[in-house]
């Protein structure tokens, strides 16, 4: 009679784990109230990434694909710059880029990018002038 189990024993087993399950759903609701109190009704901005805008940041360890989202620059167009097909060196870094395609001209694919990268950006904003005051 091993393997029978008694009414009292189930009984037991279904209170000790509906007490755990209780315990389980107030921990980790006390942890979401605390995570929700932490934004104070405010919502995350819509884009939290900024677009990069300073070329020089772009180092030879990035990839076009990389660039091309970190930049807002269409990798065609990064590719394009290079003459190089996307299909099997979009996971290629610019510095292994350089060394399958342009191995005789050191650093030409990240010099390349950084040109075409600031070609396509957008001009800045000028400055609002300054009213100026009205002389006496």
């Amino acid at each position: 009679m091993a393997g029978i189990v008694t009414e009292k024993q189930k009984r037991i087993l279904f209170i000790t784990l509906s007490i755990f399950g209780v315990i389980l759903i107030l921990f980790f609701g006390i942890r979401a109230l605390k995570a929700f109190r932490k934004f104070e009704g405010h919502r995350p901005p819509p884009f939290a990434e900024e677009l990069q805008t300073d070329v020089e940041t772009i180092e030879d360890w990035m990839t076009i694909p990389f660039i091309s989202h970190n930049f807002g620059t269409p990798p065609e167009l990064l590719f394009g710059s290079l003459n190089i097909d996307p299909r099997e060196n979009h996971k290629k870094s610019l510095k292994e880029l350089n060394d399958e395609f342009f191995p005789e001209a050191d650093g030409y694919v990240l010099t390349t990018i950084k040109a075409t990268v600031l070609a396509h950006q957008p001009p800045p904003m000028p400055d609002t002038p300054a009213i100026p005051s009205p002389t006496p």
